[in-house]
């Protein structure tokens, strides 16, 4: 697999010649003009997975933000001071300008694509197309829904226009997560899962098109969660987690990742951040340190080094010795470690939630947090005797452990999504718990919160003004403490 950079434009020079031969000369066979589909859904697939992974702080900061990771030298992104880097306008542009540009560019070739009526595999091309255009569209709504739970209102139905609309409107996030429901429910009716689709080009599930279903699923499931959590569109919102839930991931066998390679530039970007590049810029947060210790975890082991006992996490906002804190384990800046889209762990903590939110899933929100806790720890490799001396503990079990509902689940799920910042913010988000706080040296941007949204980016707020404003006007102002419509509690 090979990092893909293609053009987004082309330019076209028009020689007017009688002689076919010297037209010929002008065709570069070895810098095609048009890239195929198949190796834009490949870069697609690997650049969305780089910008939920990496912990470049131009890129991600969401490990800071949820106070999984901090910070020992440069404290901007720690403090959310996210303008002096950019952070909104290179996570924006990591997303549409990255994985739905390819995406669009790769669905717009295959529907303009030919297949001869008289082609013998007339058929079986025919149906590897739709189910191409479905693998596509599946990869969309993915990402369209981690747009709108970064910033809240985005550009949708005029996105990606190009040439054709620089300056597109924003939708509202409700509408938004209305139609990528309805997106996903097309996708899951029409795929073909005893055909292909892109073969070896899906370095996700390797064209296991069964293995997409339940990843459809699990998506919706994600979609109707928040859409209950709301309060709003219920009927919506209990269909999808009532039909994602009955078809999405049943083990760890199905979770979405994708396997990096030893060698750049296909490693894990944590990797190339932490490695290759030979910074020390991070150590776990003392919050989430503290936590995690305090409840036996034996997640410590895979999350954390031995560099001392015992751990101790770092102060948020504030510097860090790097020698003087616990460091992020080897294991989890291996080159080959696999980067996470949706696990098995995420979907059965969102049951839980279903079940408390009065949503008839099946089982009980006991149930499926046990199953949560153990998909989680099977899939870090920890042995089953450990595990269940964990959830034994009475400040573990589900009848027992302190707190609503939410602060049972919400902590589990943080704890889980160690190296999962972008999930574990939207949890915590979307349940209040874990209860954060932000550093005394918070900028004043953050106005003395845990930030709720990334505000939108200073090119729409310079280019597309007008946009911008009604945007901003419609979510309730452009800070960092404006909260996205499902974020209620």
């Amino acid at each position: 697999m090979k990092k893909i950079i293609y053009a987004l434009g082309l330019l076209i020079l028009t020689v007017s010649c009688d002689d076919n031969a010297l037209t010929d000369l002008n065709v570069d066979e070895k810098n095609p003009s048009s890239v195929p589909p198949s190796t834009l859904f490949t870069s697609a697939q690997k650049s969305l997975t780089d910008q939920l992974v990496n912990s470049n702080v131009n890129k991600n900061i969401f490990r800071l933000v949820n106070q999984q990771w901090t910070e020992t030298t440069y404290l901007d992104e720690s403090n959310y001071n996210w303008t002096a880097r950019k952070i909104s306008d290179n996570h924006w542009n990591q997303l549409y300008v990255g994985p739905l540009a390819n995406l669009m560019t790769a669905k717009k070739s295959i529907e303009n694509s030919e297949i001869l009526a008289n082609d013998p595999e007339y058929a079986t091309k025919t149906v590897a197309k739709k189910n191409q255009l479905i693998l596509i569209d599946i990869l969309s709504v993915y990402t369209y829904q981690i747009i709108v739970d970064t910033f809240g209102d985005v550009p949708y139905t005029e996105s990606l226009q190009g040439s054709g609309d620089y300056l597109p409107k924003y939708d509202k996030a409700i509408d938004i997560y209305k139609d990528l429901i309805v997106r996903l429910n097309k996708d899951i009716a029409t795929i073909d899962t005893g055909a292909t689709a892109f073969g070896t080009a899906d370095v996700i599930y390797g064209d296991d098109l069964d293995a997409w279903l339940k990843f459809a699923n699990s998506i919706k499931l994600k979609l109707g969660i928040n859409l209950k959590a709301s309060g709003l569109e219920s009927a919506i919102a209990n269909n999808a987690i009532l039909t994602g839930a009955a078809g999405g991931f049943t083990s760890n066998k199905d979770n979405a990742k994708l396997t990096y390679m030893n060698n750049l530039p296909n490693t894990n970007p944590i990797y190339e951040d932490l490695v290759f590049s030979g910074r020390h810029d991070f150590v776990p947060a003392k919050p989430f340190v503290d936590a995690i210790v305090a409840k036996n975890d034996p997640r410590t082991v895979v999350y954390f080094d031995d560099n001392l006992t015992p751990y101790k996490g770092g102060v948020v906002g504030i510097k860090n010795s790097y020698g003087k804190f616990t460091h992020v384990s080897d294991h989890i800046q291996e080159a080959s470690f696999a980067g996470t889209l949706l696990d098995y762990s995420e979907v059965e903590f969102l049951l839980a939630e279903a079940v408390e939110r009065g949503v008839a899933v099946g089982g009980t929100a006991e149930s499926h947090y046990t199953k949560a806790i153990t998909a989680s720890m099977e899939d870090w490799g920890i042995s089953a005797t450990a595990t269940a001396t964990y959830l034994a503990q009475p400040t573990v079990a589900y009848a027992t452990a302190t707190g609503t509902w939410q602060q049972r689940i919400g902590e589990q799920s943080w704890y889980a999504k160690f190296n999962r910042g972008f999930e574990g913010w939207t949890s915590t988000r979307r349940l209040n718990f874990p209860v954060l706080v932000a550093p005394a040296t918070a900028d004043q941007a953050a106005e003395g919160q845990v930030p709720s949204r990334m505000t939108y980016p200073i090119r729409e707020q310079t280019l597309n003004a007008t946009n911008y404003q009604a945007a901003s006007t419609s979510i309730g102002g452009d800070k960092l403490k404006t909260k996205l419509f499902w974020d209620v509690n």
